[in-house]
Protein backbone atom coordinates (compact mmCIF):
# COMPACT_ATOMS: atom_id res chain seq x y z
CA UNK A 1 0.00 0.00 0.00
CA UNK A 2 1.37 3.69 -0.98
CA UNK A 3 2.30 5.29 1.65
CA UNK A 4 1.85 8.74 2.29
CA UNK A 5 2.34 12.08 4.42
CA UNK A 6 0.34 15.09 4.39
CA UNK A 7 1.11 18.57 4.98
CA UNK A 8 -1.37 20.88 6.14
CA UNK A 9 -0.35 24.73 5.68
CA UNK A 10 -1.94 26.97 7.87
CA UNK A 11 -1.83 30.47 6.18
CA UNK A 12 -2.58 33.69 7.99
CA UNK A 13 -2.76 35.65 5.26
CA UNK A 14 -5.90 33.70 3.64
CA UNK A 15 -9.02 35.32 3.79
CA UNK A 16 -10.81 32.31 3.66
CA UNK A 17 -8.59 30.24 6.20
CA UNK A 18 -10.33 27.83 8.21
CA UNK A 19 -9.14 26.39 11.56
CA UNK A 20 -6.32 24.39 10.34
CA UNK A 21 -7.41 21.16 12.39
CA UNK A 22 -10.68 21.35 9.99
CA UNK A 23 -8.24 21.57 7.10
CA UNK A 24 -6.42 18.69 8.25
CA UNK A 25 -9.34 16.70 8.99
CA UNK A 26 -10.84 17.41 5.23
CA UNK A 27 -7.54 16.30 3.97
CA UNK A 28 -7.27 13.40 5.82
CA UNK A 29 -10.81 12.39 4.45
CA UNK A 30 -9.94 13.26 1.04
CA UNK A 31 -6.16 11.32 0.79
CA UNK A 32 -8.09 8.11 2.98
CA UNK A 33 -10.83 7.97 0.07
CA UNK A 34 -8.07 7.05 -2.51
CA UNK A 35 -6.97 3.83 -0.30
CA UNK A 36 -3.54 4.67 0.82
CA UNK A 37 -1.79 4.56 4.03
CA UNK A 38 -1.69 8.01 5.82
CA UNK A 39 1.53 8.07 8.41
CA UNK A 40 1.35 11.12 9.60
CA UNK A 41 -0.15 14.92 8.72
CA UNK A 42 2.67 17.73 9.31
CA UNK A 43 1.17 21.09 10.68
CA UNK A 44 2.69 23.85 8.94
CA UNK A 45 1.67 27.33 9.85
CA UNK A 46 3.04 30.52 7.61
CA UNK A 47 1.98 33.59 7.27
CA UNK A 48 2.27 33.72 3.16
CA UNK A 49 3.54 30.98 0.51
CA UNK A 50 6.97 31.60 -0.56
CA UNK A 51 7.49 31.52 -4.43
CA UNK A 52 10.25 29.12 -4.84
CA UNK A 53 8.92 26.18 -2.23
CA UNK A 54 5.56 27.38 -0.77
CA UNK A 55 6.72 26.64 2.17
CA UNK A 56 9.82 27.94 4.34
CA UNK A 57 12.93 25.97 2.91
CA UNK A 58 13.66 24.44 6.49
CA UNK A 59 10.17 23.01 7.18
CA UNK A 60 10.89 21.52 3.40
CA UNK A 61 14.47 19.77 4.59
CA UNK A 62 12.30 18.09 7.61
CA UNK A 63 9.66 17.05 5.61
CA UNK A 64 12.41 15.63 3.41
CA UNK A 65 14.01 13.71 6.32
CA UNK A 66 10.86 12.22 8.00
CA UNK A 67 9.69 11.16 4.25
CA UNK A 68 13.52 9.45 4.22
CA UNK A 69 12.91 8.02 8.01
CA UNK A 70 8.88 6.88 7.29
CA UNK A 71 9.81 5.46 3.31
CA UNK A 72 7.42 7.76 2.61
CA UNK A 73 6.16 7.33 -1.10
CA UNK A 74 4.07 10.57 -1.63
CA UNK A 75 4.01 13.78 0.36
CA UNK A 76 0.53 15.35 -0.26
CA UNK A 77 -0.15 19.07 0.35
CA UNK A 78 -3.00 20.93 1.28
CA UNK A 79 -3.27 23.84 -0.93
CA UNK A 80 -2.63 24.10 -4.76
CA UNK A 81 0.82 24.30 -5.59
CA UNK A 82 2.22 26.05 -9.10
CA UNK A 83 4.65 24.04 -11.39
CA UNK A 84 7.37 25.58 -10.11
CA UNK A 85 6.61 25.20 -6.23
CA UNK A 86 5.86 21.66 -7.07
CA UNK A 87 9.05 20.64 -8.84
CA UNK A 88 10.97 22.37 -6.50
CA UNK A 89 9.43 20.48 -3.29
CA UNK A 90 10.28 17.35 -5.22
CA UNK A 91 13.99 18.30 -5.70
CA UNK A 92 14.64 18.66 -1.91
CA UNK A 93 11.76 16.12 -0.73
CA UNK A 94 13.32 13.34 -3.23
CA UNK A 95 9.61 11.98 -3.16
CA UNK A 96 6.80 12.53 -5.31
CA UNK A 97 4.95 15.59 -4.23
CA UNK A 98 1.09 16.25 -5.11
CA UNK A 99 -1.13 19.02 -4.08
CA UNK A 100 -5.20 19.17 -3.28
CA UNK A 101 -6.15 19.65 -6.88
CA UNK A 102 -4.16 16.75 -8.05
CA UNK A 103 -5.46 15.08 -4.91
CA UNK A 104 -9.16 15.40 -6.08
CA UNK A 105 -8.54 14.78 -9.53
CA UNK A 106 -7.45 10.95 -8.89
CA UNK A 107 -10.23 11.00 -6.64
CA UNK A 108 -12.66 11.88 -9.77
CA UNK A 109 -10.96 9.35 -11.60
CA UNK A 110 -11.57 6.26 -9.42
CA UNK A 111 -15.30 7.56 -9.46
CA UNK A 112 -16.53 8.24 -13.17
CA UNK A 113 -18.64 5.52 -14.72
CA UNK A 114 -20.27 7.33 -17.44
CA UNK A 115 -18.42 8.12 -20.98
CA UNK A 116 -19.72 12.54 -19.72
CA UNK A 117 -17.96 11.74 -16.20
CA UNK A 118 -14.52 9.74 -17.45
CA UNK A 119 -14.14 12.90 -19.94
CA UNK A 120 -15.26 15.81 -17.70
CA UNK A 121 -12.54 13.99 -15.41
CA UNK A 122 -9.40 14.18 -18.72
CA UNK A 123 -10.55 17.67 -19.52
CA UNK A 124 -9.85 18.42 -15.78
CA UNK A 125 -6.23 16.89 -15.21
CA UNK A 126 -5.51 17.46 -18.57
CA UNK A 127 -6.35 21.31 -17.46
CA UNK A 128 -3.89 20.80 -14.39
CA UNK A 129 -1.24 19.09 -16.34
CA UNK A 130 -0.81 22.24 -19.30
CA UNK A 131 0.75 24.49 -17.40
CA UNK A 132 3.47 22.20 -15.79
CA UNK A 133 4.74 20.69 -19.10
CA UNK A 134 7.57 23.21 -19.22
CA UNK A 135 10.46 21.66 -17.26
CA UNK A 136 11.40 18.51 -16.77
CA UNK A 137 10.20 18.13 -13.59
CA UNK A 138 9.72 14.77 -11.32
CA UNK A 139 6.09 15.02 -12.03
CA UNK A 140 5.96 14.88 -15.80
CA UNK A 141 8.64 12.30 -16.14
CA UNK A 142 7.51 9.75 -13.24
CA UNK A 143 5.95 6.43 -14.48
CA UNK A 144 5.27 4.80 -11.12
CA UNK A 145 1.79 4.83 -11.03
CA UNK A 146 0.30 5.35 -7.27
CA UNK A 147 -1.99 7.99 -6.30
CA UNK A 148 -1.72 11.50 -8.16
CA UNK A 149 -0.80 9.66 -11.91
CA UNK A 150 -4.38 7.89 -12.61
CA UNK A 151 -6.65 8.71 -15.24
CA UNK A 152 -4.75 10.41 -18.56
CA UNK A 153 -1.61 9.11 -17.02
CA UNK A 154 1.38 7.79 -17.94
CA UNK A 155 0.55 7.63 -21.77
CA UNK A 156 -0.08 11.32 -21.56
CA UNK A 157 2.43 12.70 -19.74
CA UNK A 158 5.23 12.31 -22.33
CA UNK A 159 2.96 13.70 -25.28
CA UNK A 160 3.76 17.01 -26.20
CA UNK A 161 1.73 21.10 -25.74
CA UNK A 162 -0.04 20.44 -29.05
CA UNK A 163 -1.30 17.23 -28.97
CA UNK A 164 -2.59 17.90 -25.54
CA UNK A 165 -4.14 21.00 -26.37
CA UNK A 166 -5.97 19.27 -29.49
CA UNK A 167 -7.36 16.40 -26.69
CA UNK A 168 -8.45 19.39 -24.72
CA UNK A 169 -10.66 21.03 -27.60
CA UNK A 170 -11.90 17.43 -28.96
CA UNK A 171 -13.20 16.77 -25.18
CA UNK A 172 -14.63 20.13 -24.99
CA UNK A 173 -15.81 20.12 -28.25
CA UNK A 174 -17.68 16.59 -26.87
CA UNK A 175 -18.48 18.06 -23.59
CA UNK A 176 -20.47 20.85 -25.80
CA UNK A 177 -22.59 18.48 -27.75
CA UNK A 178 -23.80 16.70 -24.64
CA UNK A 179 -24.41 19.75 -23.22
CA UNK A 180 -27.05 20.77 -26.33
CA UNK A 181 -28.18 17.35 -25.91
CA UNK A 182 -28.91 18.08 -22.14
CA UNK A 183 -30.41 21.51 -23.15
CA UNK A 184 -32.90 19.81 -25.31
CA UNK A 185 -33.84 17.02 -22.62
CA UNK A 186 -34.68 20.04 -20.59
CA UNK A 187 -36.80 22.13 -22.99
CA UNK A 188 -38.70 18.87 -23.35
CA UNK A 189 -39.95 19.28 -19.78
CA UNK A 190 -40.72 22.85 -20.01
CA UNK A 191 -42.78 22.02 -23.01
CA UNK A 192 -44.16 19.42 -20.83
CA UNK A 193 -44.06 21.63 -17.74
CA UNK A 194 -42.72 18.96 -15.49
CA UNK A 195 -40.63 21.57 -13.33
CA UNK A 196 -37.04 20.47 -11.84
CA UNK A 197 -34.95 20.43 -8.82
CA UNK A 198 -31.43 19.81 -8.40
CA UNK A 199 -29.93 18.31 -5.34
CA UNK A 200 -26.89 20.23 -3.97
CA UNK A 201 -24.23 20.17 -1.07
CA UNK A 202 -21.02 19.25 0.54
CA UNK A 203 -19.70 15.97 -1.00
CA UNK A 204 -20.82 13.09 1.05
CA UNK A 205 -23.82 14.80 2.75
CA UNK A 206 -26.40 12.32 1.38
CA UNK A 207 -27.66 13.48 -1.90
CA UNK A 208 -27.32 10.36 -3.60
CA UNK A 209 -29.01 8.14 -0.53
CA UNK A 210 -32.24 10.87 -0.59
CA UNK A 211 -32.75 10.41 -4.54
CA UNK A 212 -32.98 7.05 -3.88
CA UNK A 213 -34.95 7.20 -1.02
CA UNK A 214 -37.13 9.88 -2.66
CA UNK A 215 -37.30 7.88 -6.38
CA UNK A 216 -35.89 4.07 -5.89
CA UNK A 217 -33.09 5.62 -8.62
CA UNK A 218 -30.77 3.14 -7.48
CA UNK A 219 -28.20 5.64 -7.37
CA UNK A 220 -24.69 4.47 -6.05
CA UNK A 221 -24.03 5.17 -2.42
CA UNK A 222 -21.12 4.93 -0.98
CA UNK A 223 -19.95 6.63 2.88
CA UNK A 224 -16.90 8.56 1.17
CA UNK A 225 -15.98 12.03 -0.86
CA UNK A 226 -17.38 12.56 -4.10
CA UNK A 227 -18.89 9.25 -5.02
CA UNK A 228 -21.35 10.76 -7.73
CA UNK A 229 -19.98 12.31 -10.58
CA UNK A 230 -22.39 11.42 -13.46
CA UNK A 231 -25.88 13.00 -13.17
CA UNK A 232 -29.02 11.28 -12.81
CA UNK A 233 -32.29 12.56 -13.55
CA UNK A 234 -35.28 10.80 -11.86
CA UNK A 235 -39.10 11.69 -11.94
CA UNK A 236 -40.77 12.45 -8.68
CA UNK A 237 -44.42 12.37 -8.09
CA UNK A 238 -45.46 15.21 -5.64
CA UNK A 239 -48.08 14.23 -3.04
CA UNK A 240 -50.94 16.68 -4.70
CA UNK A 241 -50.28 14.67 -7.69
CA UNK A 242 -47.84 16.85 -9.73
CA UNK A 243 -44.87 15.60 -11.33
CA UNK A 244 -40.83 16.90 -10.92
CA UNK A 245 -37.66 15.90 -12.15
CA UNK A 246 -35.18 15.99 -9.65
CA UNK A 247 -31.26 15.60 -10.40
CA UNK A 248 -28.00 14.50 -7.83
CA UNK A 249 -25.37 16.29 -9.06
CA UNK A 250 -21.33 16.52 -7.95
CA UNK A 251 -20.79 17.12 -4.22
CA UNK A 252 -19.14 20.41 -3.62
CA UNK A 253 -16.30 21.52 -1.95
CA UNK A 254 -14.63 24.74 0.16
CA UNK A 255 -11.98 26.07 -2.82
CA UNK A 256 -13.36 23.58 -5.64
CA UNK A 257 -10.91 23.93 -7.95
CA UNK A 258 -11.16 26.09 -11.09
CA UNK A 259 -10.27 22.70 -13.32
CA UNK A 260 -12.94 21.16 -11.63
CA UNK A 261 -15.96 23.85 -12.18
CA UNK A 262 -14.57 24.48 -15.55
CA UNK A 263 -14.89 20.95 -16.91
CA UNK A 264 -17.85 20.11 -14.99
CA UNK A 265 -19.82 23.16 -16.35
CA UNK A 266 -22.14 21.03 -18.45
CA UNK A 267 -23.06 18.92 -15.33
CA UNK A 268 -23.59 21.67 -13.15
CA UNK A 269 -26.06 23.66 -15.84
CA UNK A 270 -28.52 21.50 -13.91
CA UNK A 271 -27.94 23.46 -11.09
CA UNK A 272 -28.39 27.09 -13.16
CA UNK A 273 -31.43 26.29 -14.91
CA UNK A 274 -33.56 24.13 -11.87
CA UNK A 275 -36.70 26.17 -10.64
CA UNK A 276 -35.48 24.92 -7.23
CA UNK A 277 -32.57 23.78 -5.44
CA UNK A 278 -32.53 20.80 -2.73
CA UNK A 279 -29.95 21.76 -0.64
CA UNK A 280 -28.35 18.85 1.57
CA UNK A 281 -26.48 19.25 4.73
CA UNK A 282 -24.88 16.48 6.98
CA UNK A 283 -26.34 18.16 10.41
CA UNK A 284 -23.72 15.40 12.07
CA UNK A 285 -20.77 16.91 10.64
CA UNK A 286 -18.32 18.88 12.92
CA UNK A 287 -17.78 21.42 10.10
CA UNK A 288 -21.66 21.69 9.31
CA UNK A 289 -21.33 25.92 9.26
CA UNK A 290 -18.28 25.91 7.26
CA UNK A 291 -19.87 23.33 4.75
CA UNK A 292 -23.07 25.36 4.36
CA UNK A 293 -21.16 28.51 4.04
CA UNK A 294 -18.95 26.75 0.96
CA UNK A 295 -21.93 25.54 -1.25
CA UNK A 296 -23.46 28.74 -1.04
CA UNK A 297 -20.11 30.26 -2.20
CA UNK A 298 -20.32 27.74 -4.61
CA UNK A 299 -23.52 28.62 -6.07
CA UNK A 300 -23.35 32.22 -5.74
CA UNK A 301 -19.60 31.47 -8.42
CA UNK A 302 -21.86 29.27 -10.59
CA UNK A 303 -24.44 32.54 -10.72
CA UNK A 304 -27.53 30.44 -9.06
CA UNK A 305 -27.48 31.93 -5.45
CA UNK A 306 -31.18 33.56 -6.45
CA UNK A 307 -32.94 30.33 -7.06
CA UNK A 308 -35.29 29.06 -4.17
CA UNK A 309 -34.03 26.96 -1.80
CA UNK A 310 -35.16 24.15 0.94
CA UNK A 311 -32.80 23.01 3.45
CA UNK A 312 -32.72 19.47 3.91
CA UNK A 313 -30.62 18.60 7.38
CA UNK A 314 -29.85 15.29 6.58
CA UNK A 315 -28.63 12.07 8.86
CA UNK A 316 -30.38 13.31 12.58
CA UNK A 317 -30.28 9.68 13.18
CA UNK A 318 -26.49 10.10 13.63
CA UNK A 319 -27.52 13.02 16.27
CA UNK A 320 -27.85 12.05 20.10
CA UNK A 321 -29.57 15.56 21.03
CA UNK A 322 -32.47 16.48 18.87
CA UNK A 323 -32.87 20.05 21.17
CA UNK A 324 -29.84 20.86 19.55
CA UNK A 325 -31.19 20.60 16.19
CA UNK A 326 -34.33 22.38 16.77
CA UNK A 327 -32.19 24.78 17.63
CA UNK A 328 -29.99 24.78 15.03
CA UNK A 329 -32.64 24.72 12.65
CA UNK A 330 -33.04 29.02 12.85
CA UNK A 331 -29.50 29.41 11.12
CA UNK A 332 -31.39 28.25 7.89
CA UNK A 333 -33.49 28.50 5.40
CA UNK A 334 -36.75 26.14 5.33
CA UNK A 335 -34.99 23.80 7.25
CA UNK A 336 -36.22 20.02 7.23
CA UNK A 337 -34.95 17.78 9.33
CA UNK A 338 -34.84 14.02 7.71
CA UNK A 339 -32.69 10.85 7.96
CA UNK A 340 -32.45 9.99 4.02
CA UNK A 341 -31.10 6.54 5.02
CA UNK A 342 -33.99 5.91 7.23
CA UNK A 343 -36.50 7.84 5.45
CA UNK A 344 -37.58 9.76 8.54
CA UNK A 345 -39.40 12.62 7.66
CA UNK A 346 -39.73 12.07 4.10
CA UNK A 347 -43.11 13.52 3.78
CA UNK A 348 -42.55 16.37 5.59
CA UNK A 349 -39.71 17.14 2.92
CA UNK A 350 -42.06 16.55 0.00
CA UNK A 351 -44.52 18.81 1.78
CA UNK A 352 -42.01 21.44 1.77
CA UNK A 353 -40.79 20.90 -2.28
CA UNK A 354 -44.58 20.50 -3.42
CA UNK A 355 -45.22 24.25 -1.44
CA UNK A 356 -42.17 25.72 -3.60
CA UNK A 357 -44.45 24.81 -7.00
CA UNK A 358 -47.81 25.32 -5.20
CA UNK A 359 -48.42 28.15 -7.86
CA UNK A 360 -48.06 26.10 -10.75
CA UNK A 361 -50.88 24.10 -9.64
CA UNK A 362 -54.88 24.22 -10.11
CA UNK A 363 -57.96 22.29 -10.31
CA UNK A 364 -59.66 21.92 -13.00
CA UNK A 365 -63.12 20.30 -13.99
CA UNK A 366 -62.53 19.39 -17.39
CA UNK A 367 -64.60 17.36 -20.39
CA UNK A 368 -62.75 15.71 -22.34
CA UNK A 369 -64.13 13.41 -25.77
CA UNK A 370 -63.83 9.70 -25.64
CA UNK A 371 -61.39 9.26 -28.20
CA UNK A 372 -58.93 11.27 -26.16
CA UNK A 373 -58.17 8.71 -23.75
CA UNK A 374 -54.33 9.58 -24.27
CA UNK A 375 -55.21 13.16 -21.84
CA UNK A 376 -56.70 10.38 -19.06
CA UNK A 377 -52.95 8.82 -19.32
CA UNK A 378 -51.20 11.91 -19.23
CA UNK A 379 -53.89 13.24 -16.39
CA UNK A 380 -52.57 10.09 -14.18
CA UNK A 381 -48.87 11.09 -14.85
CA UNK A 382 -48.78 14.92 -14.71
CA UNK A 383 -51.34 15.15 -12.32
CA UNK A 384 -53.77 14.19 -9.81
CA UNK A 385 -56.88 13.08 -10.56
CA UNK A 386 -59.37 13.45 -7.74
CA UNK A 387 -62.49 12.05 -9.77
CA UNK A 388 -63.62 10.84 -12.89
CA UNK A 389 -66.88 9.61 -14.72
CA UNK A 390 -67.72 8.23 -18.14
CA UNK A 391 -70.64 9.79 -19.57
CA UNK A 392 -72.57 9.32 -22.66
CA UNK A 393 -71.47 12.95 -24.04
CA UNK A 394 -67.78 12.18 -22.90
CA UNK A 395 -65.09 11.81 -19.96
CA UNK A 396 -65.41 14.30 -16.95
CA UNK A 397 -62.50 14.46 -14.60
CA UNK A 398 -61.91 16.60 -11.63
CA UNK A 399 -57.82 17.16 -11.96
CA UNK A 400 -54.72 18.69 -10.18
CA UNK A 401 -52.76 20.00 -13.31
CA UNK A 402 -49.94 22.20 -14.16
CA UNK A 403 -51.75 25.76 -15.21
CA UNK A 404 -49.09 25.43 -18.19
CA UNK A 405 -49.79 22.07 -19.13
CA UNK A 406 -53.38 23.19 -18.82
CA UNK A 407 -53.11 26.47 -20.64
CA UNK A 408 -51.70 24.35 -23.63
CA UNK A 409 -54.60 21.17 -23.65
CA UNK A 410 -56.99 23.81 -23.68
CA UNK A 411 -56.16 25.14 -26.65
CA UNK A 412 -58.26 22.53 -28.31
CA UNK A 413 -61.50 23.09 -29.15
CA UNK A 414 -63.07 19.53 -28.29
CA UNK A 415 -61.83 20.07 -24.88
CA UNK A 416 -64.64 21.90 -22.57
CA UNK A 417 -63.88 23.36 -19.31
CA UNK A 418 -67.13 23.06 -16.84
Amino acid sequence: MEKVLLVTVDLESDKERWPVDEVAMELEELTSACGVEIIDNVMCPREKPTPDLYIGKGKAEEIAFLSQEQEIDTVIFSHDLSGTQQRNLEEVIGKKTIDRTQLILDIFSRHAKSPEGKMQVELAQLQYLMPRLAGKGIILSRLGGGIGTRGPGEQKLEVDRRRIRKRIEGLKENLKHLSIHRLTTRKKREENSVPSAALVGYTNAGKSTLLNSLTDAGQTVHDGLFTTLDPLSKSLKLPSGGNIVVSDTVGFLHKLPHHLVEAFKATLEEVKQADLLIHVIDIAHSQVYQHHQAVMQVLKDLGAAEIPIVTVLNKIDLLEDLAWLERQKEDFVKPVAISAKLKQNLDILLKEIEKSFSGRMALFDITIPHKRMDLVDLFYRQGKVKEIKYLQKGIKIKVNLPKVLYQRIARDTSIVTN
